[in-house]
């Protein structure tokens, strides 16, 4: 009877430490939440020193309406969103609106967001004016999250 109860303890155990593996986020999120409930978001945000010239890039950006395609599962996302949440604090652009939109492993969201924007791979980044789509980056930048942002802007 004790080895069964200690088999079944043992058993219980990783299973709950791996439940957000087994259904990740999917929908609107803010930024604080994301950083508190997801520690590989909040380690990344917290290593990362974005450069003057970032920081400078992201004024660019005034105005402008920002889209981000994410999954909390995918490790591209763990390495690209939090850079950009820490180059928006550092930066402290003024934007018309950002929204979070993180998906599941089908890349789709309930309220049908991701697929409007046809996502295809995560992290999706689009950069909008007026509605009209200006920039998207697509999984990971070609140059600094900055630059590939503002590129043409």
């Amino acid at each position: 009877m004790l080895k069964k109860l200690i088999l079944l303890c043992a058993l219980s155990v990783p299973l709950a430490a791996c439940a957000d593996d087994v259904a990740p986020f999917s929908g609107e999120i803010s930024t604080q939440a994301l950083l508190s409930d997801y520690d590989k978001f909040n380690e990344q945000y917290n290593a990362f020193t974005p450069t003057e010239q970032d920081i400078a890039l992201m004024q660019k950006l005034e105005g402008k309406e920002l889209i981000v395609l994410f999954g909390t599962w995918c490790h591209d996302s763990h390495r690209e969103v939090p850079k950009l949440i820490k180059l928006i604090d550092e930066s402290k652009v003024e934007l018309a609106s950002i929204d979070y939109v993180a998906v599941g492993y089908n890349k789709r969201d309930d309220a049908g967001i991701a697929e409007a924007y046809d996502l295809q791979y995560t992290p999706t980044f689009i950069v909008k004016d007026d509605g009209k789509e200006l920039v998207r980056v697509i999984e990971k930048p070609t140059g600094t999250l900055a630059e590939d942002l503002t590129q043409g802007l």
